[in-house]
């Protein structure tokens, strides 16, 4: 099934081109101007991945991308003019996924979608194939009352759902699946973001905070190693 992608900018020659290229690749695409239409789409249609920009009339991208993130964690890329890292780091706060900065080279910002869309929705395994105990194994992580399932993407802690971006699940995730093993913030940024990603490591500290502040209680499962990165230790 073609996915659904939901195109919020302002710009009108902006938002063609986003448009040429999605749909030259199937995609199914929904259009937005202001902030307002963005949310009566997304609430009116399934979207599985949100191109957001920030500069918007009326209500500003950070207040969508704060709205949707109350009830969902579809992935959503934002797109901005400012340069400022600091609005960066204010995006993924909030629950971004992706950051582009404008003027940016279409091709890549179409690249990025694919990948998200790509890791977030894996292709489905043929019903005709057997899943072997190895995989269903492989496909659960537990952890000190964290239970991590990684085909749904979903989190419990004690039995209790615990609601992460997509980002923030697979920064989790990979730190889970190499517990004890000191990552590099330069490894989680090729991990998760790509070589091509730009950002510094204030990303990285900025996505772990979320995690931690969500984790609760058990936000200690996640060591800080000065100058270096981070150590999923799975002790309290």
């Amino acid at each position: 099934m073609a996915k659904t992608i939901l195109i919020v900018e302002d710009e009108h020659i902006l938002r063609e081109i986003i448009k040429d290229y999605l749909m030259n690749e199937n995609y199914n695409v929904l259009e937005a101007v202001d902030g307002n239409e963005a949310l009566a789409l997304f609430q009116a249609n399934e979207v599985h991945l949100i191109i957001l920009d920030i500069m918007l009339p009326g209500l500003d991208g950070w207040s969508v991308c704060r709205r949707i993130r109350k009830t969902s964690n579809v992935p959503i890329i934002m797109l901005t003019a400012r340069v400022d890292e600091d609005d960066t780091l204010l995006g993924f706060e909030l629950g971004a996924d992706d950051y582009v900065t404008k003027p940016y080279s279409p091709p890549v910002l179409l690249a990025r979608t694919k990948r998200l869309l790509d890791s977030r929705y894996p292709k489905e395994r043929s019903t005709d194939t057997a899943v072997s105990s190895t995989d269903k194994e492989t496909s659960i992580l537990m952890v000190n009352g964290l239970r991590m399932h990684l085909p749904s993407r979903t989190l419990t802690i004690d039995e209790v759902d615990i609601y992460l971006t997509y980002t923030e699940f697979q920064i989790l995730a990979y730190l889970m699946q190499n517990k004890g093993i000191v990552i590099t913030r330069e490894q989680l940024i090729t991990k998760i973001w790509g070589y091509e990603y730009e950002g510094d490591d204030r990303t990285v500290n900025t996505h772990i905070r979320n995690i931690r502040n969500k984790l609760g209680d058990k936000s200690k499962v996640i060591t800080t190693i000065v100058r270096t990165g981070y150590k999923f230790n799975g002790e309290l």
